[in-house]
């Protein structure tokens, strides 16, 4: 007989003879709320009351188990019971527990697992620990039942890398005991059987003892320091989980205050703020109106970009058509295509069937004609505004009526792109970020007469291809490219004045950028700047110090960088190294202008960048070119490579204060007061005491 009784909202107990089911029913994703919390609490103290129940099994409805923490309960004072006292009471309880786990078991969800006395998994099971993506680490006993369960080793790479680990391999290791294909409560049912009839033995984590790997704690110690010596929680995580070979209330008691510790940095703010954010920029009402429907694509150029994007495409499933001018051209961009795809399967982001499948999909051709009957045209030529009108001129009488026209400009005017069309309504800015198929980031361009759905669309496509969106104005290199053209002259200037290029990358690089500015420039091309500088000579401020100077007599001797074999470093079969012969054309410009070279420190160097980044991007968000601080943020954290535990420029900002920014500019001005200027909004910011993160709030 089936006894059901409802402990709360979210927690229900399903009683068969000696069975007790705990059942977890909190849509979307069975979050460890309160009210999910206090259930469990309640439930395993009433069962255990009760005493009637020989085992107990808790599993989860809907599409997968219990998937984190409730991220409404972010930012806001902590609610009991608290996460580790109900798994403990879970692991204490007399009655044995077990735990069937489905979909995703992540962080607390994971942590409930390891808090049973056994864990089954339902075929297509994925669990992890996620929590250091937010600069924090597992804090309900991941660091302390993991290496009970698995090992120190494999506990340091769950913590530390906070991937998803398939239920194949958690098998392998142990972390779950079996690995069925059916429904949770029947695996639940059958489990709770099997443990009455001694067929799936139990036993609480507590007892099992940590093998202890002083080696691999230690060389994880030594890696972090020389990688991530700016970051805080990792560290902690190889702390906590030294502490597992102590008693476990010993070793929780130091995992908890680890936890508590890292919810205090500014690394977790600035992840927390990432992890909204990326959230926050595809929910503004420009993502949320009708889109048009988009079954085929077709993609203009073969380059780089062009075929970045076709890939982009087609790992989404999505029909493309891939036009180019030249048969070699064209054969080149479906070798890289195919060369992308095949390094999805490498990756495991793909089966050669897939792959097969993906490049069926694929219909190179070598006349505009054949996109007549495509969804959205991508443009992704040359970056010359001649060249985009005379194709956007002859896709106005090629393609469909409802057709969508996009540019992959990176600087250039899409109103002017669109007015070579008769349908400027269906035309938009589509900027991809190289390589097309890796890079998140996709800045959605609204031209002056793009239309709602046109732009829902790009939203759509956005997220379609896993990519973030965020909506942009038009002007010269849109969100980022416009700053990045800003900031871009310090360094330049820091190198005219003193540093070298491998002081100023060394010093970007310690702050938290994955690479420093003149290695990006290296691997872009050096010759795209070179492009961008020699196109706007003519409308260059006259009273403006040109920051060129070094880099046009790289591009000139053809060092364009990677592609080149040399730029700003040197590369071949080894690490780069510093290109000595740019050593003396910096030396030769500095005499040509008669400057005499000062030293810099590393804390120099990054207030200087870090401080033009935040001038113009307080530009970008007062004249509206983005939509809101956060926009900033996201292009900058999933574009251009800026470190995400600082949360992007203008949250950035706001750890150093609008009235500290204020007064270093005006330092910095009595140097060069037509570069350095205060922007309206940072002195309003100053004078009244506001944040960067009100604006979010109020926009």
């Amino acid at each position: 007989m089936t006894d059901v009784t409802q402990v709360n909202e979210k927690i229900s107990i399903e009683r068969q003879g000696d069975i007790a089911l705990i059942i977890i029913d909190n849509p979307p994703v069975n979050a460890t709320g309160q009210v999910v919390r206090q259930g469990l609490q309640d439930a395993i103290t009433r069962l255990n009351e009760e005493g009637t129940a020989k085992v107990i099994a808790i599993y989860a409805e809907g599409r997968t188990f219990v998937a984190g923490a409730d991220i409404t309960e972010f930012g806001k004072p902590p609610q009991p019971p608290a996460l580790p006292d109900v798994y403990n009471i879970i692991e204490a309880s007399q009655i044995p527990v077990i735990s069937v786990m489905h979909g995703t078991a992540l962080g607390g969800g994971f942590e409930l697992g390891m808090a049973t006395h056994a864990r089954i998994g339902i075929k297509g099971l994925r669990v992890g620990l996620p929590e250091i993506l937010l600069g924090l680490l597992p804090g309900a006993g991941g660091t302390q039942r993991l290496p009970r369960i698995a090992g120190i080793p494999f506990t340091l790479d769950m913590a530390l890398s906070g991937r998803q680990v398939k239920a194949e391999e958690a098998l392998e290791k142990g972390v779950i005991d079996r690995l069925v294909d059916t429904t949770p409560r029947e695996a639940a049912l059958q489990a709770a059987q099997d443990v009455l009839d001694g067929k799936l033995a139990t036993r609480r984590t507590s007892e099992l003892q940590v093998e202890r790997d002083d080696k691999a704690l230690e060389d994880t110690a030594a890696k972090l320091k020389a990688k991530q010596a700016h970051l805080f929680s990792s560290h902690k995580v190889v702390e906590a989980v030294a502490a597992s070979s102590l008693p476990l209330t010993e070793g929780l008691k130091i995992e908890r205050q680890a936890f508590l510790d890292s919810m205090q940095t500014p690394q977790r703010a600035g992840l927390i703020h990432a992890f909204f954010g990326e959230r926050a920029v595809s929910g503004i009402p420009e993502a949320k109106g009708d889109s048009r429907e988009i079954n085929k694509i077709g993609v203009i150029g073969g380059g780089t970009m062009g075929s970045g994007i076709a890939t982009s495409c087609l790992l989404a499933g999505i029909p493309v058509r891939l036009v180019e001018v030249a048969q070699e051209g064209l054969d080149r961009g479906v070798a890289t295509i195919t060369k992308n795809l095949e390094g999805a399967v490498k990756r495991g982001k793909m089966t050669a069937e897939q792959k097969d499948a993906a490049l069926k999909m694929l219909e190179p051709s070598l006349g505009l004609e054949v996109l007549s009957d495509v969804d959205l045209v991508i443009e992704a030529v040359f970056e010359q505004m001649d060249v985009k009108k005379d194709i956007f001129g002859k896709l106005n009488t090629i393609c469909k009526e409802g057709a969508i026209l996009a540019s992959n400009t990176s600087y250039l005017d899409v109103n002017e792109i669109a007015d070579s069309t008769d349908r400027p309504q269906d035309v938009l800015g589509l900027h991809f970020f190289s390589p097309a198929h890796v890079m998140r980031l996709l800045e959605i361009v609204q031209g002056a007469k793009t239309a709602p759905d046109v732009l829902a669309t790009g939203f759509a496509l956005a997220k379609r291809l896993k990519k973030v969106g965020v909506l942009a104005q038009v002007c010269d290199g849109f969100i980022g490219n416009r700053i990045l053209a800003h900031y871009s002259k310090p360094a330049s200037y820091l190198v005219l004045d003193g540093a070298s290029p491998q002081q100023v990358d060394d010093a970007l690089e310690g702050f938290g950028f994955a690479m420093g500015p003149h290695k990006v420039g290296d691997l872009a091309g050096l010759d795209i700047g070179w492009m961008t500088r020699k196109r706007k000579a003519a409308t260059r401020d006259p009273n403006e110090r040109y920051a060129g100077d070094v880099a046009d007599k790289i591009c000139e001797n053809g060092w364009f960088g990677r592609k080149a074999g040399q730029g700003y470093y040197i590369y071949g079969d080894a690490a780069p190294e510093p290109n000595p012969e740019v050593a003396k054309i910096i030396d030769a410009v500095r005499a040509e202008k008669g400057i005499t070279p000062r030293t810099f420190t590393d804390a120099e160097i990054v207030d200087r960048y870090m401080t033009a980044m935040i001038v113009e991007a307080t530009r970008v968000v007062e004249d509206g070119t983005a939509k809101r601080p956060v926009d900033v943020d996201m292009v900058f954290l999933f574009g251009y490579g800026f470190p995400r535990f600082r949360g992007g420029p203008l949250h950035y900002a706001d750890t150093i204060g609008a009235k500290e920014l204020v007064a270093r500019i005006t330092e910095y001005a009595k140097e060069d007061a037509n570069y350095w200027q205060v922007p309206p909004l940072l002195q309003k910011m100053a004078d009244e005491g506001t944040t960067f993160a009100d604006l979010n709030k109020g926009a």
